[in-house]
């Protein structure tokens, strides 16, 4: 019996410094780090216009209208809903998938104005992983420019010159490919920025 109540006791020890370590410590060290080294990234790299809080560059907006760029289709819930943040699940085998592809590119070469053959990006028809992807490909946001130039009474030039502006290179220079981050265009368009 001795032996057990000791045992219980340093089990108890044990959880509670590891309840305090993981718990406490490790959550403030990463938070001191986290605002020492980075602070805009880690309040969540918020986007303000005129003191309050519009957005925040790592998130996907739903942008409707033809005057505005499109982010990738968004499986969080309606309206990119960042509780909800998900994909679908569906495989590559999935007719749901396939026959959702293939109405979305339907109506992503109808609201851009494009040939029936002109190919679509993936990003354009397919939800991220998270479906909270802030970035849209070079191409897809290339392919929307015309539409955007025209609703705004903008030159392609101009608006391809914005596109240019906002385009990231790869993470790292080699992770990924470049991409355009459709919340700070459009924010930029708005003249917002």
């Amino acid at each position: 019996m001795k032996n057990l109540i000791k045992e219980v006791r340093i089990s108890l020890i044990a959880t509670l410094l590891l309840a305090i370590l993981v718990c406490g410590l490790y959550p403030l060290v990463v938070w001191v780090v986290g605002h020492g080294l980075v602070p805009k990234k880690a309040e969540g790299s918020l986007i303000t216009s005129k003191g309050k809080v519009i957005g925040s560059s790592l998130l996907a907006q739903g942008f409707l209208g033809p005057h505005y760029f499109h982010p990738r289709p968004s499986a969080a819930g309606e309206g990119y809903d960042s509780a909800r943040s998900g994909a679908t699940n569906w495989g590559p085998l999935s007719k749901k998938l396939i026959d959702t592809v293939r109405e979305r590119v339907v109506a992503y070469r109808a609201e851009n104005h494009l040939a029936p053959d002109t190919p679509v990006p993936a990003d354009a028809v397919t939800a991220s992983a998270s479906g909270l992807d802030p970035h849209i490909s070079v191409k897809n946001a290339r392919l929307q420019a015309r539409r955007v130039a025209k609703a705004r009474s903008l030159t392609v030039e101009l608006v391809m010159e914005k596109i240019d502006a906002h385009t990231e290179g790869r993470t790292l220079g080699i992770l990924g490919e470049p991409r355009v981050n459709v919340m700070m265009l459009n924010l930029d368009l708005d003249g917002k920025l």
